[in-house]
Order: C-alpha cells, then sequence, then structure tokens
C-alpha cells in the first residue's frame, strides 16, 4: 500500500464503508455517510499503481485475473458501493481519464461499415450456447417490459415486443417492416406471426443471421420475414414500419445525424418508427474503458438531447418519448441469476476467466441503472405530423387487445378435520 492510494480510497469512499485488504497485508477501513457496505482484498500492487491512474480499466481487469476478491461480500455487494462513490468527484485519476475518454470518443465511437462488423462479432458472435443459459426462449437480449413488476422474464420479453408493437401501429396486415438490428429474430418473427407484417431485419452478425433464418424456416415464417447481412446504411427499400431494439447503442455518436437521414429517407411518408435504446440520464458522456474493451467495443449509451438533435436535424418528428427506469437493472437481475446458475457450463463453454468477465459485466450492467443514471427509452418516431392519431390511447388499446385475459384462480378447497 502506498500513501497515494490510501488517500484515494479516503477521498473516494463519501458513502457507506469500504475494507480493503492491501497486497502488503495492511488492513485500511474507509467510511463516508451511512451506504453500502462491502470489503475486498488486493493481491498485487501493480492492481494498486494502476487503480489510481485508470481505474474505470484496471479494476475489472483485476477482477477477471482474480488480483480482486470480495471479502465476505458478493461482486455486486462490492461494486454496488464502489459504483455508488464513481458518482462523486473524489478519484482525481479517474476525474481526469473521463476528460480524456470524453475528448476521445468520437474516434472510439467512429464506426463505418467494416468496423461496426467487427465490433458486432466481439460480442454477438459468440457461442450461441451461452446465451440460451441466460436469456429467454427468444433469446430477447434487451430490456424486458414489467407492467406489474411481478413477471417471469419470458413474460416480461413477450409484454415488451407487445408494448413495442401497439407503438408501431400495426392497423393493416401486410405492412413492410424493417428491424434494424434484429438480433436473433424473435421481434421480426413476432411481428410477422402476431401481427400479420412482412417484416425484412438486418443484423451484422453472422451468427445471428444463421439461427434467425433457421428460425423463420422451422416457424414457417420465411415467406413474410427475410433476414440479410445488411449495414442500415446500405439500406434503400421504403419501408412503412421501422423497429430498433437495442441497435442504436452501437451506433457511435458521431454517425446519429446519418443514422436519422437514413430513417428519413427509407421511411413512408405516412411511416411510423419505433426505437428502443439504452439511454442516459446526465447528459453526454462517454462508455467505461473496461465495457469499451471487453464486452462492447464502439458502444455508447446516449443521452436524451444527443438523440433528440440528431432527430431534430433530420427533420423528424418525435411523436412520443417513454423513459423506462428500472425495467432493465430487473431484466439483468434475471439474467444474473440464470447465468449463476448455469455458471459450471458456461465455463465447460470458455474459461474461468470468462466467467468473471461476464459476471463483472453483468453486475455492472444492472447497477448502472440503479445507482449511475442509466435508462432506457423508447422513441416514436415519424415523418409527418399527422401520421399518428392526436392521443397516445390507440397505444393502450392495442396493447390490451393483445394481451391475453390472466387465467381464473382456482379456489383453495377447504381441508377438512379428521375427528
Amino acid at each position: 500500500m502506498t500513501p497515494v492510494i490510501d488517500r484515494i480510497f479516503r477521498s473516494f469512499i463519501t458513502q457507506g464503508r469500504l475494507d480493503v485488504v492491501f497486497s502488503n497485508g495492511v488492513r485500511r477501513t474507509y467510511v463516508g455517510a451511512p451506504g453500502p457496505v462491502a470489503a475486498m482484498r488486493i493481491l498485487a500492487p501493480s492492481v494498486e499503481r494502476r487503480l489510481i491512474a485508470n481505474p474505470g480499466l484496471a479494476f475489472g481487469e483485476a477482477y477477471m485475473d482474480g488480483l480482486v476478491e470480495p471479502v465476505g461480500c458478493t461482486l455486486y455487494d462490492l461494486l454496488d458501493l464502489l459504483m455508488t462513490n464513481s458518482m462523486g468527484a473524489g478519484h482525481i485519476g479517474e476525474a481526469v481519464a473521463a476528460v480524456i475518454r470524453y475528448g476521445k470518443r468520437t474516434w472510439t465511437q467512429f464506426n463505418p461499415a467494416s468496423r461496426s462488423r467487427r465490433n458486432v462479432a466481439h460480442h454477438y458472435d459468440l457461442n450461441g450456447a451461452l446465451y440460451d443459459l441466460f436469456l429467454d426462449s427468444d433469446r430477447q437480449y434487451s430490456c424486458a417490459y414489467f407492467p406489474r413488476g411481478d413477471e417471469t422474464l419470458e413474460e416480461a420479453q413477450v409484454a415488451k415486443k407487445r408494448h413495442i408493437a401497439a407503438k408501431l401501429r400495426l392497423d393493416r396486415p401486410d405492412l413492410e417492416v424493417l428491424d434494424i438490428g434484429s438480433g436473433w429474430g424473435g421481434m421480426a418473427l413476432t411481428l410477422a406471426r402476431e401481427y400479420g407484417a412482412r417484416v425484412t431485419g438486418i443484423t451484422l452478425s453472422e451468427e445471428q443471421l444463421a439461427v434467425s433464418r433457421r428460425r423463420a424456416v422451422e416457424e414457417g415464417l420465411a415467406d413474410r420475414v427475410r433476414f440479410e447481412l445488411v449495414d442500415y446504411r446500405d439500406v434503400t427499400r421504403r419501408f412503412d414500419r421501422i423497429v430498433s431494439v437495442g441497435m442504436f447503442e452501437h451506433v457511435g455518436v458521431g454517425h446519429y445525424r446519418q443514422f436519422f437521414d437514413k430513417v428519413r429517407t427509407i421511411l413512408a411518408p405516412d411511416g411510423v418508427m419505433l426505437l428502443h435504446s439504452i439511454g442516459r440520464n446526465d447528459g453526454p458522456g462517454s462508455t467505461n474503458p473496461w465495457i469499451d474493451r471487453y464486452i462492447f467495443p464502439g458502444g455508447y449509451s446516449p443521452a436524451l438531447s444527443e438523440t433528440f438533435a440528431a432527430i431534430e436535424k433530420a427533420g423528424l418528428w418525435v411523436t412520443d418519448c417513454e423513459i423506462l427506469r428500472l425495467h432493465y437493472a430487473q431484466t439483468i437481475a434475471h439474467w444474473r441469476a440464470r447465468f449463476a446458475a448455469n455458471r459450471d457450463r458456461v465455463a465447460a463453454l470458455y474459461d474461468e476467466r470468462f466467467c468473471r468477465m461476464f459476471e463483472f459485466y453483468l453486475a455492472g450492467a444492472e447497477l448502472s441503472f440503479r445507482v449511475q443514471g442509466h435508462l432506457n427509452f423508447q422513441l416514436q418516431i415519424t415523418r409527418s405530423i399527422d401520421a399518428v392519431p392526436l392521443t397516445r390511447d390507440y397505444m393502450v388499446e392495442a396493447e390490451r387487445a393483445a394481451t391475453p385475459a390472466p387465467a381464473p384462480k382456482r379456489r383453495a378447497r377447504k381441508a377438512k378435520i379428521s375427528e
């Protein structure tokens, strides 16, 4: 332990209590206002040095390498404490690193077609069996929707698709729909099967493309849904509806105007788009360096102000905006539980370091929504001022009409008391 790292921890911990065992065996306790409590052990002096200059990257790497360990608590508990305190300004090294990251973000998020494809492959072309171990059966890898709050993951993902479909205003059969970033095909197949749409899904992931095409054939929907390995910039055909779920985070802040200019070009004059994206509540920023390096290269969760500015410049209307605050935190909590239950199977697919990386990613992602101001937003976008009704009642009505009535509860029989 050096005096520098000791001073940094003392200024950094303003909420809660952190107990640290340093690499030389020295123990220190850092206490702020009432808050989370956690403890950790640092196993190498090199980690302490790196935590001074670039903690946003160094801490995650140290955990992956087994050089930082939670003590008497879970990784989630430890990250809860650290991420809560990171919202303050107590770490000068991180403050400087954040300024540098913000200055470089135009380059780090420069995503031409070739780079976008490499970035997508980094995460989405992993072994498909991995995703079956923690996602729902439809492989919805985005924020679910919990109208009651106690839904299962499967129920909440079905509700998410239904919620989005209501906002797309699929008011007649055979509407031509473009799904930008179609994942493993679940949204496109749902819109075709349950709403009579004709859907084109585009992705940059070869793994997702193969799965989506197979699913379309297996479900007898190949005549209504087709999937292509196409960048959004290369789409030229016009569509009645456009949907994009969990893809906008990969566009790159320097490409927002290009994205919405393309939307304006390919959306029918009376068409409707629904954009579903992670966002941030604290204004423009930059991506955590560990997430950028290991999980989503080139990714960024935009502020609404950045998104609206690009939409306005493209000459489009935002006809509805909904903020989903803790829905993604609940979604990821389900993913974390499923991942933990299948950890041995994940380790068999990859290795221990991969498991630690993914655990760190999921715990940090959930906490970013609970304590760091992340959110999800859904924007309904049109070219025309009168493309949708004057009020949003039609959304509620369409969603209710598509929601099955709850099954009646069985009345409990009274137990007979034997004499």
